[in-house]
């Protein structure tokens, strides 16, 4: 009798052993690929460790010498800011110090460094109009080599006047970011890096109301940055052929006297690492490593980097570089395509993106014919009554234009490594429109884009079907 109680109470109780062993195998699961890569993923962003003990400094002595001169004293949290420039309208240089202060917490955020780290650091600069008047009043010493526009030596800085306050206030904190990386890292990094990342943290823009910093590492309009003309530069040495390569900017030399064309190759170079999807990781982590003249080695040594994917990705990113550039909608795919069929093929294109390729190679003096249908979105037009949205066709509307066509048009094109007129490798466009035919320039995909500015993508909409087939084959139908 006991035998058989025994037996019926293990019959009943082995579902429900099978059910405690599912769901504990279930919670196996979770901790595996929810909470331990979670608990990675919490230590990957801990705050960064490698950083300098601030060194307090008493800036009495220079604020006196300062007030013997007859020299303006402004003064925050992270600055003492002394100047000889008489005040004019507009300049609003009692602003600049709660400016510089909001810049340094972007500064500690992107080093990955606790506020209470930064709590007591201040450095002095001075905006210079007469030299001579700082080097008499003790402010300005011999030993500082005659720079054109600023100059850092740790915790103190200098920089000339310019005519435009958003520039000068750029150039502030270009040096301001000199300071805080030379005391706080100890940095001592290749020329590239060492502007490149000063220019990157400087660029912003003032918000409306209350003068507040804004950071806009790759700015959305003129507007917002007058006169620091970084993406400009950048344009005209793609078109001047002059463009550098990755490499060529990662070997830029030390110069007291840096070029504009340098600091814009410099600046774009972080941009591009910082932003762009398959190279932002590994970019980061380096930044939490030593910030010495081994850097650009190591970037180069992290899992997966593969220089001339970097080179070519670069490549294309100075091509199309524009303000409100957004690197995940210009992500450009490589891969190789399909060899197109006789009876030919469709491809689609969609308006929230730059180049796209279509998934189908073409072959270096082929002659092919494309037709394009449907019709999209590029962008909104703000009127009295609202916004009007853009529409267009393959063919484009003459309402605006970019980079010389027709905004909304279909672009045809191929990855040309040896530009015919020299300079770097780029996208080179080979037919343009709804219906056309062309001729491939090499065994490599074809790409396609709906023709527009950057800072449109993300108001566009829509997609166009491309078919796509040899000249004299078959054909595929509307």
């Amino acid at each position: 009798m006991i035998q058989k109680t025994l037996k019926s109470r293990k019959a009943r109780l082995q579902p429900l052993c099978r059910w405690l062993r599912y769901e504990i195998f279930l919670v196996i699961l979770f901790m595996v690929f929810c909470v331990i890569p979670g608990f990675a993923s919490e230590q990957e962003i801990a705050p960064r460790k490698s950083y300098a003990v601030v060194t307090e400094h008493d800036w009495q002595r220079l604020l006196h010498r300062a007030h013997l001169a007859g020299l303006r004293i402004f003064e925050s949290d992270h600055l003492v800011l002394i100047t000889d420039r008489t005040s004019r309208a507009g300049d609003a240089l009692e602003d600049l110090p709660v400016i510089f202060d909001e810049a340094v917490r972007i500064w500690a955020s992107h080093y990955r460094i606790p506020p209470s780290a930064v709590r007591k650091w201040k450095v002095c600069g001075c905006l210079v109009v007469d030299r001579e008047r700082f080097r008499k009043a003790g402010l300005l010493p011999d030993t500082i080599p005659d720079f054109t526009n600023g100059y850092c030596d740790h915790y103190r800085f200098w920089l000339t006047e310019q005519s435009n306050p958003a520039y000068q206030r750029h150039l502030l904190l270009h040096e301001g970011v000199h300071a805080f990386t030379a005391t706080l890292l100890n940095l001592n990094t290749p020329t590239w890096y060492t502007e490149g990342i000063a220019e990157w943290l400087a660029t912003h823009r003032l918000a409306k109301g209350p003068p507040q910093f804004q950071h806009t590492p790759i700015p959305v309009t003129p507007e917002d940055v007058e006169q620091l003309g970084r993406i400009e530069m950048i344009r005209r040495l793609r078109q001047s052929t002059k463009a550098p390569s990755l490499d060529e900017v990662f070997a830029l030399n030390p110069t007291l006297h840096g070029t504009v064309s340098s600091y814009a190759s410099a600046w774009a170079v972080v941009a591009f690492l910082a932003r762009h999807p398959r190279y932002q990781e590994a970019f980061a982590l380096t930044e939490q490593q030593p910030l010495d003249i081994g850097f650009t080695r190591r970037l180069n040594g992290q899992p997966g980097w593969n220089s001339a994917a970097a080179s070519r990705d670069f490549d294309a990113f100075t091509a199309d570089l524009d303000y409100g550039f957004d690197c995940s909608r210009m992500t450009i795919n490589w891969s190789s395509g399909r060899r197109l069929p006789v009876t030919g093929a469709t491809s689609t294109v969609t308006a929230t993106h730059g180049w796209q390729n279509s998934g189908w190679q073409l072959e270096a003096g082929g002659q092919y014919q494309l037709r394009a249908s449907g019709h999209c979105r590029v962008g909104q037009l703000q009127r009295s009554d609202g916004l009007l949205d853009l529409e267009s066709t393959a063919g484009g509307i003459s309402i605006d234009w970019y980079r010389g066509l027709p905004l909304g048009r279909l672009l045809i094109a191929q990855w040309d490594e040896k530009p015919d007129v020299g300079g770097r490798p780029k996208f080179k466009i080979l037919a343009e429109g709804g219906e056309t035919t062309f001729t491939a320039i090499s065994n490599s995909p074809m790409f396609l884009k709906i023709n527009n500015r950057p800072v449109n993508l993300s108001l566009s909409d829509g997609e166009l079907t491309v078919n796509i087939g040899r000249k004299g084959d078959a054909f595929p139908s509307r």
